[in-house]
């Protein structure tokens, strides 16, 4: 099961994906122009995060809404627990990280996210990671934090300074090991290993655009969505038309892969073999398939205007797209590339199943 997020009504679709069919509506959810979503561990309650602040707990099982906080006055994300027990909302604004009980939807704590000189910062890129901890990034200081969050009444608190100028989005690798945050103000990316966090934030990927004018950039690359498949990580480059191919053990970049336009996300297949890749308005009608093997594309798709989002089903045999300006949820299978299925969806945008509930940072 899973849902679809209907941007432009504040409202989304329940759906499961044996059938390819819609279950229901939940309708009422505020601003989700940029909305997320999180599970709870056994699948049942979806958490969303609003662009008005608006955190929202929702039965997917009955198809409705159980409680709505607004809670900040912009909201980009957020994430669940280890234990299932906390939830985590970053804002714009006023900045900071506040935390919730995710059964009652208690305010339980409220991180501001200060610099040094008292300035609030817009808080991004945050993902669970094991040991009931939480890593964001704070777009405006330039740093990185770790919130662990074992005694709720004193979150202890690890900042990494000077990471980089203006991290605008974070990910962290599916084993909870690696945690990247991407670079709007400068080229590259700020990583820490989080096995061994006393090293400090390291930068990588410094010289992938020296030399060369960036592009306009229409569409922040999601990071969230960035592919890692076997020992090679495949990421959107800023201003670029290109994936770049990095080895994960060295964080070196091996590779380039030239592309439609300016990616947004690069998400890989469950099993490894394939990364699809999604592209920035004004040239957003098209997906892009890249062969890991190969590393490069083998096949283009133009589902039409305002291709928005992806989500692949759990074993990864099927890949549900979401295009916005044609109200419509396409499904492909992921071997032939051949549509299978559609659904009517009004302006849809982010696709969430439930098969997120049991993997790390998403």
């Amino acid at each position: 099961m899973g849902l679809v997020i209907e941007r432009a009504s504040g409202s989304i679709q329940i759906v499961e994906t044996t059938n390819k069919s819609i279950l229901g509506v939940v309708k009422g959810l505020g601003d989700l122009s940029h909305a997320s979503a999180v599970y709870s561990r056994d699948g049942r309650y979806a958490y969303l995060f609003g662009r008005d602040g608006g955190l929202s707990k929702i039965d997917i099982l009955t198809n409705t809404l159980v409680k709505r906080v607004v809670q900040g006055g912009n909201s980009i994300g957020g994430a669940i627990s280890q234990d299932g027990k906390l939830v985590a909302v970053s804002n714009y604004s006023p900045g900071g990280v506040k935390v919730f009980d995710s059964a009652t939807l208690e305010l339980v704590a409220d991180i501001p996210a200060e610099d040094e000189f008292g300035e609030l910062s817009k808080v991004v890129g945050l993902v669970d990671i094991p040991g009931q901890k939480f890593v964001f990034s704070l777009f405006d200081a330039g740093e990185i934090w770790i919130a662990d969050m074992s005694n709720i009444a004193a979150p202890k608190i690890t900042k990494f300074k000077d990471i980089g100028k203006k991290p605008y989005d974070g990910l962290v690798t599916s084993d909870g090991r690696f945690y990247l945050a991407g670079l709007f103000g400068e080229d590259g990316l700020a990583l820490i290993d989080l096995w061994n966090p006393e090293k400090g934030s390291k930068k990588i990927l410094q010289n992938y655009g020296k030399g060369e004018k960036k592009l306009p950039v229409y569409k922040m690359p999601h990071l969230e969505g960035w592919a890692i498949a076997g020992d090679k990580a495949f990421l959107p480059a800023v201003g670029r038309h290109e994936i770049l191919v990095v080895d994960t053990k060295s964080w070196e970049e091996i590779g380039r892969i030239p592309v439609h336009s300016q990616p947004v996300f690069a998400m890989g297949r469950p099993d490894g073999r394939q990364v699809w890749v999604n592209f920035a308005f004004p040239k957003n009608d098209t997906l892009q398939v890249i062969d890991v093997q190969k590393l490069q594309v083998v096949k283009s798709l133009k589902p039409g205007n305002g291709v928005m989002h992806m989500e692949f089903t759990p074993r990864g045999e099927h890949i549900w797209v979401s295009v916005r300006d044609r109200d419509r949820v396409e499904v492909y299978n992921t071997d032939s590339f051949e549509k299978i299925s559609q659904i009517t969806v009004e302006k849809p945008s982010g696709i969430f199943f439930t098969s997120r509930a049991h993997k790390i940072g998403l």
